[in-house]
């Protein structure tokens, strides 16, 4: 049902974004770095991971202009919705002194995500330190 596609040394980061799609329902989930390169990413066949990471990188970009001209701490979460309900979660988080962001598309607007995306966060943390 899900697409996996880990890159070196991924396998298991990937394995934990599957789990929590399975958990979440959702379609499609990336792990990358803060410039939007694909460390890691779970999805639905008719999903593509690697837009998904370009998208990230743009919006991660904006939210990085918009906090830095408005004065406002780092970012915890960015989300963009579209006319259907659907809505992109993007999660920026540190692991081990690197700067990630987990993304996630949540097909449903009155769905729940955000325990989920939590347990998924401090799992990397605990992968990436070893």
């Amino acid at each position: 049902m899900f697409k996996t596609t880990p890159n070196t040394g991924s396998t298991e980061i990937a394995r934990l974004l599957t789990e929590m799609n399975k958990k979440g329902g959702f379609p499609i989930s990336v792990l990358t770095d803060r410039e939007g390169f694909p460390i890691a990413s779970a999805a639905n066949p008719d999903q593509d991971p690697d837009t998904q990471s370009a998208v990230v990188a743009l919006v991660q970009k904006t939210a990085s202009q918009v906090s830095h001209q408005l004065g406002m701490a780092q970012t915890d979460e960015i989300s963009l919705y579209d006319a259907k309900g659907r809505r992109l979660v993007c999660r920026p988080f540190s692991a081990n002194n690197h700067e990630m962001i987990l993304a996630v598309i949540i097909p449903d607007r009155s769905q729940t995500y955000r325990r989920l995306t939590n347990q998924a966060v401090n799992a990397i943390r605990r992968q990436w330190r070893l």
